[in-house]
């Protein structure tokens, strides 16, 4: 390594991974806010915000300086990241796997950008919407994984649970992705479509929400059962998991049913979609709490003059 740099500590390195999660999540907070306040359209045009000019124009009110806003906090989130892959690369000593996760979340920011600019340019298409919501779960995912992955010693990975019990862990992670995906099919359903001209996804929006609560009430009873499940096995660390992720999965349904029989008003639409990121990073805990790294074994170190220089032939 270059004398000039210095190495990057595990410390910073782990708080700029968890800076990377943070600002994801608030760009998906101040995406729904975009929506929400019927700013969809307040950029006409991608990836200029008019025809004419890369930045919005006094002529566009309010509705351009929020969506110019939530574009400019794309720049900021992507900055994030580079910092991340950059300390990945000058940490010493290099650890494997964290310079593929940096770089995929790096790389998804771009590209969850370019999903945000073909919404505009398909006039908030509802399918469009909800796959740059989606795209943007994928990346606070991987986010957390980096996050995790820094934080666990560079050894082996053991089961931490019996292998049923990490089936079913998967299986609630599944479902989790499952819910989150018909909730975008909900939202392109109902009244915040991102401008009073968008189209809307043409699902009934009382039968998708039907359908959209029964996967929550089976998420919420897998999740429960987590609880027991790792309880009998005496797994201490993922019981903890389970517990946090059926209090938020609990937080976001009274939310989600508040906000259906008060019709969708949009404060709690935002709070809901926080929410869903909340769930999203419960349920990856709970999936990496199934299993656990133990520190690499150093390799044995020759303890005599003989063992040290080879014999000659």
């Amino acid at each position: 390594m270059n004398r000039f740099v210095r190495p990057v500590s595990s410390v910073l390195l782990r708080r700029l991974a968890l800076a990377s999660i943070i600002a994801n999540v608030a760009i998906v907070v101040t995406g729904g806010a975009v929506r929400l306040t019927a700013s969809g359209l307040g950029c006409p045009t991608w990836p200029r915000c008019t025809d004419d000019s890369y930045v919005t124009t006094p002529e566009m009110g309010v509705y351009g300086v929020i969506e110019f806003s939530n574009r400019m906090l794309t720049f900021a989130v992507g900055l994030i990241a580079l910092a991340t892959v950059l300390a990945v690369l000058i940490h010493r000593p290099r650890r494997p796997g964290l310079l593929a996760l940096s770089v995929a979340v790096f790389l998804g920011i771009p590209a969850q950008a370019v999903i945000g600019g073909i919404t505009v340019l398909t006039n908030l298409n509802p399918w469009v919407v909800g796959l740059h919501f989606l795209s943007s779960m994928a990346v606070i995912a991987a986010a957390y994984a980096l996050w995790r992955r820094i934080g666990d010693p560079d050894g082996p990975t053991v089961a931490a649970v019996p292998t049923p019990l990490r089936a079913l862990a998967r299986i609630t992670t599944g479902v989790t992705v499952a819910v989150l995906v018909i909730g975008t099919w909900v939202t392109g359903s109902g009244p915040h479509a991102g401008d009073h001209g968008a189209a809307r996804n043409g699902l009934d929006p009382e039968a998708i929400s039907q359908v959209h609560a029964d996967g929550v009430f089976l998420l919420i009873g897998l999740s429960v059962a987590l609880i027991f499940a790792f309880r009998a096995a005496e797994a201490r660390r993922a019981t903890r998991a389970a517990v946090v992720l059926v209090a938020v999965e609990l937080g976001q349904g009274l939310i989600g049913f508040v906000q259906y029989f008060t019709h969708v008003p949009a404060l709690l639409v935002g709070a809901h979609m926080l929410g869903s990121c909340l769930v999203l990073l419960a349920a990856l805990s709970v999936q990496w709490s199934t299993r656990e790294r133990h520190p690499a074994t150093p390799a044995p170190q020759p303890t005599t003059a003989t063992e040290a220089q080879p014999v000659p032939a």
